[in-house]
């Protein structure tokens, strides 16, 4: 039997990244980064792996994982577009990301999210165990 999913790919190719369309999402829809700017985007794009989730060659999907490759991933900006939800595309992204080669033997994944903790409590993350030890220093409503 064939999944839906099986129409869909991800993919870790930054050339097939459409921007225009990641930055709309971004800047309209996502509740952390409303109002986001372009160059801003466009950077965190240049230094980030990103994975994009497509049907065909229409981007529907995105996520980055902010890495030194040897110890940490951030991961944050993972969505799906509304019209594609519903047929576990977040679960394919998050676990594409999950198992990528070059993510392997990290001593520590972070996230942040507001609505999605069930998604990510299938792959494994859990509350934040000694949140003690955690700082931040947060800007809300920066791009505002």
């Amino acid at each position: 039997m064939q999944s839906i999913t099986d129409d869909y790919a991800v993919s870790a190719d930054k050339s097939r990244l459409d921007l225009p369309f990641i930055h709309h999402f971004l800047s309209t829809e996502a509740y952390w980064s409303y109002n986001i700017p372009m160059e801003t985007v466009r950077r965190s794009v240049e230094n980030s792996l990103c994975f994009g989730v497509y049907l065909g060659m229409q981007q529907v999907g995105f996520a980055r994982i902010i890495t030194d490759y040897a110890t940490i991933a951030y991961l944050g900006d993972v969505f799906i577009v509304s019209e594609h939800r519903g047929k576990g595309l977040s679960k394919r992204l998050i676990g594409e990301i999950m198992s990528h080669p070059g993510l392997q033997g990290l001593r520590r994944w972070i996230l942040l999210t507001g609505d999605a903790h069930g998604l990510y409590r299938q792959f494994g993350w859990l509350p934040v165990a000694k949140p003690e030890i955690y700082m931040e220093i947060a800007i809300p409503n920066i791009y505002a």
